[in-house]
């Protein structure tokens, strides 16, 4: 291959650091809208870093309690676990409000006006990005209690991608599927002092090592069978990530092999269209090893790929060695082109560096575009 491939359009995984929901359109609008299909709200409010807000929602539900310990305070939320408290059974265990679509239809109402008074292009579909239920299961319910409260969450997320879709016209709505916390199982990533245990994973027991490739195959199980809730006239997609404490992985990939693992099987697993893809790309990685897993990608032909090799310490010209590097393998793929964008939300870094970004996603755009 003599030249990169072209880099079609840009994609924004959700959380922006902008204080209204207003804010986060217009400036997002201002400065990248003609290269999106989508635009998110920024995830302001409480749900400024992604799940953690969702303690407060387990905690209202009657039968759970919290461990009888100090408070543990992460960016402001009590992330103290939960655990069933013995006066309601687990198979009746009811979820409020979730908070997701309360969020989605108020920040769909500002959209709709903007892109009614001509400030975001006809065309453009608002984004709402949701999480599995692994994520905030991990994150709230001691290990024990997780597979019992599972269905009771899910059952909540379930309500909440409903109302959404009840608020929201199919036409002007897009959800993306945010698979974070599935990668600390695939990984093994020691976190409290120890490492996951993949209680899904069919047969699976406590302290007896369970494959990769069945933790893969049960995780996307899960994952799409929230998929299958989203009628085909809503655009889907997933957004694959190694998390985003402090602006950092909590592991880094050594390559893309599970990557591609999880993206084939997501694939492979949901029936309806996947109308894109985001995959990370760490800052240090411009080297063909770290993409060439990628030749192996098996994506739904009306699949749209996008690379999370934007980084803002590096700009332009570090993106155009990713961009070199991934390009080989994923025309080995029959891949013809993909897009970009940040390898996670950049929620969490200063307001001020949210024009700068945008326009430097425009910049890797006009000089990498199709001739």
């Amino acid at each position: 291959m003599n030249s990169p491939l072209p880099v079609r359009g840009a994609h924004l995984v959700g959380s922006i650091n902008q204080p209204q929901a207003s804010d986060t359109l217009r400036i997002v609008a201002e400065n990248l809208g003609a290269d999106l299909a989508r635009i998110p709200d920024g995830e302001v409010g409480e749900r400024f870093h992604w799940i953690l807000f969702q303690g407060t929602r387990f905690e209202a539900v009657p039968g759970l309690e919290r461990l009888p310990i100090d408070p543990i305070i992460a960016a402001g939320f009590d992330i103290r676990p939960l655990r069933l408290d013995g006066s309601v059974a687990a198979d009746e265990l009811e979820f409020g409000p979730l908070g997701y679509a309360q969020a989605a239809v108020a920040s769909y109402n500002e959209f709709a006006a903007l892109r009614d008074a001509g400030s975001i292009a006809l065309g453009t579909r608002f984004q709402v990005s949701v999480p599995t239920a692994l994520a905030p299961l991990s994150a709230f319910v001691l290990g024990d209690y997780q597979s019992a409260i599972y269905p009771a969450y899910t059952a909540a997320m379930r309500r909440e991608i409903t109302e959404i879709m009840a608020g929201i016209p199919a036409a002007d709505l897009a959800i993306q599927i945010d698979l974070a916390t599935e990668f600390s199982y695939i990984e093994q990533v020691t976190l409290r002092g120890k490492k996951p245990f993949a209680w899904f994973v069919p047969g699976a027991a406590e302290g007896v090592e369970v494959p990769t490739f069945e933790i893969i195959d049960a995780c996307t199980s899960l994952a799409a069978e929230l998929a299958h809730s989203i009628p085909a006239g809503v655009q889907l997609g997933f957004h694959l990530c190694y998390g985003d404490i402090a602006e950092k992985h909590f592991v880094e990939p050594v390559d893309t092999t599970n990557l591609v693992a999880v993206a084939n099987a997501l694939c492979a697993k949901v029936s309806r269209q996947v109308e894109f893809l985001h995959l990370p790309v760490p800052i240090e990685r411009n080297d063909a090893p770290y993409f060439a897993p990628l030749e192996e990608l098996k994506l739904h032909p009306e699949t749209v790929l996008f690379l999370g090799l934007v980084h803002h310490e590096d700009g332009l010209e570090g993106a155009s060695g990713r961009i070199a590097a991934a390009s080989p393998a994923l025309e080995r793929a029959g891949v013809s082109g993909f897009g970009i964008g940040t390898e996670c939300g950049f929620g969490r870094g200063p307001a001020e560096r949210t024009a700068p970004l945008l326009q430097l996603h425009a910049q890797i755009l006009a000089a990498h575009a199709a001739d």
